[in-house]
């Protein structure tokens, strides 16, 4: 199926005029949309996404605007269909007439997996900002903020037991209905008996004991199951099938084999040299490898996290009669990763992504997660501001009320720390990067002086050498130490006050598009779906904006109602 692109279509006379007559009073929001911006998707947008031959397909541009307004009511592949066949308001936005038929609701999980295929993931959310940019409803050099949320990923919570199970039971399903034939001859009625039901509906053993005896039969009927996947006999396509790969890589993961003078031996991996890999990397779910467990603020969850930015706009361009803000708040980037990805890695991506959509802010609030000092040169290399409380250092001196770093004074030109409280002077000087790629400074004090030091107890805990300091370069040192000193006073407490609003914009999306929980498998795939749902918040946010219509639902109690002035 091609794409041959078509100019977006006017509405037709007859559904313009029954839309107007349905919806004189109360008014939709796809029609104010469609009279608002007109279009903003264009078909040759999408054209890495479609091949240039073949016949014709539907308007990929018409197939984008149905999935955000999808996304505005929340609706699924089905119910979305049905609206564009039988309701009057989208056939106005959509400029059909109105006996258009309409499509088949496999339609938009179709259109997806072409975005997804051809890399145009991003045109859903980044031709609207493009086309709010050339309205002069946001651009760059403003303030921004950004923040984090978890997702929960499309998938059953497992314990190891029953993960074990589960990726066997999956393979077996899939190669059960992949090559039947060839797979009645590698198992017997038995493996029926156990893998006939899902893992985690069946009661397991409460022993520990049988338990253990368990764990190592899944592991080697999954040993079993993949030697013979791969073995030369198997079709060839067989190990291919997404879950017999799942298979593979949680086995990896969960198991090795040990060959002794009693054989070989099937051992689940537990510590020590034989250890499970660590939570950024381990596989939850046969049936999503890229979902992930992390915590955060004692919250944990198996899924991925979701970054969204939104432009905070100047209270000087308000409206004094109206009261209508200068300009809407609009979410300018949205990223998704594993759940596991700390913050702070995320900080040079999200100002990477606002500058390519030309919407770079001069002022960016943030919380501690995405803040260190390297994102703070970083950020003012670009000419942006990164407002946020930095984490307070957790040496030991710090701990115990010592001497910190803090405490001491640094000569970047003679390379020596210098003026200890104490008085003392550094004797080395010595820079290093560790295996990270982080550049340190390592300073060290005479051991003599500091050992006949009457304040040693205050500074190290060292028993032979003196104390040691380990410093960042001097760009980053004075960075960090201005920014801990401004942190603190009442002007970066106004200015940082405004991040907590972007609490808001986490609950706005989760009560209107349902992002605290993914609607689909992989992680590309919520990608997209959180792109849509952040492209449809724009879209209910400009409506709001041109209606004068608040954002917040407040609500009151027949309670609060009550006038009680009086009566006191």
């Amino acid at each position: 199926m091609s794409m041959q692109p078509r100019p977006w279509p006017e509405v037709p006379a007859v559904t313009a005029q029954v839309a107007k007559a349905a919806f004189a009073k109360q008014g939709s929001l796809p029609i104010r949309v469609r009279d608002e911006l007109g279009s903003w998707y264009e078909d040759g947008d999408f054209a890495a996404a479609y091949p240039v031959r073949g016949r014709p397909g539907l308007s990929p541009a018409q197939l984008a605007v149905v999935t955000v307004l999808q996304f505005t009511e929340n609706l699924t592949d089905r119910q979305a269909a049905d609206a564009v066949r039988g309701r009057v308001d989208w056939k106005y936005c959509l400029g059909l007439e109105l006996a258009d038929p309409g499509f088949e609701f496999t339609v938009l999980s179709g259109f997806r997996d072409r975005l997804l295929a051809g890399g145009a993931e991003r045109v859903i959310f980044d031709a609207l900002l493009a086309r709010l940019r050339e309205l002069g409803l946001v651009g760059a050099g403003g303030r921004q903020r950004t923040d984090s949320t978890h997702v929960l990923g499309r998938v059953r919570d497992l314990n190891r037991l029953e993960l074990a199970g589960e990726s066997v039971r999956a393979a077996l399903e899939a190669l059960a209905a992949a090559a039947p034939d060839w797979l009645a001859t590698v198992i017997d009625a038995s493996w029926q008996q156990v893998y006939g039901q899902r893992i985690d509906g069946m009661r397991l053993p409460g022993s520990k004991s049988a338990r253990e005896q368990l764990a190592v039969q899944y592991g080697r009927d999954g040993y079993r199951l993949l030697e013979q996947a791969y073995a030369p006999g198997a079709p060839a396509w067989a190990r291919d099938l997404a879950a017999v790969r799942a298979l593979r890589l949680i086995w990896i993961q969960q198991y090795y084999r040990d060959i002794g003078p009693d054989g070989e031996k099937v051992i689940r991996r537990e510590g020590g040299e034989h250890g499970l890999p660590p939570g950024r990397a381990r596989i939850v779910s046969p049936y999503d490898t890229d979902v992930r467990y992390a915590e955060k603020h004692g919250l944990g969850w198996a899924g991925c996290k979701l970054y969204l930015s939104e432009s905070l706009a100047d209270p000087a361009g308000d409206d004094p009669q109206t009261g209508r803000a200068g300009q809407p708040q609009v979410i300018t980037n949205v990223d998704t990763t594993r759940a596991a990805v700390a913050d702070v890695a995320m900080t040079t991506p999200v100002h990477d992504q606002m500058q390519a959509n030309a919407v770079t802010p001069g002022e960016h609030a943030v919380d501690s997660g995405f803040m260190s000092g390297d994102e703070l040169i970083a950020a003012r290399l670009r000419g942006i501001t990164l407002l946020g409380p930095l984490r307070p250092s957790r040496s030991a001196q710090i701990r115990a009320g010592g001497y910190a770093l803090a405490s001491f004074t640094v000569d970047w030109d003679r390379e020596q720390a210098g003026a200890c409280p104490q008085g003392a002077v550094s004797s080395s000087w010595t820079p290093f990067t560790r295996g990270d790629g982080v550049q340190l400074i390592n300073v060290q004090f005479p051991a003599r002086v500091c050992q006949a030091c009457p304040a040693r107890g205050q500074c190290t805990t060292a028993v032979r050498a003196g104390r040691q300091l380990t410093l960042r370069p001097r760009d980053i040192h004075e960075a960090v130490t201005a920014a801990r000193a401004a942190q603190d006073t009442p002007g970066f407490k106004d200015r940082y006050r405004a991040r907590a609003g972007v609490e808001g914009t986490i609950a706005q999306a989760t009560h209107v598009t349902g992002i605290r929980r993914a609607r689909y498998i992989g992680l590309d795939k919520t990608r997209l779906e959180h792109l849509a749902a952040a492209t449809a918040i724009n879209i209910l946010r400009l409506d709001a904006w041109h209606t004068g219509r608040p954002l917040d639902r407040t609500r009151t109690t027949h309670l609060q109602r009550l006038d009680l002035t009086t009566a006191a």
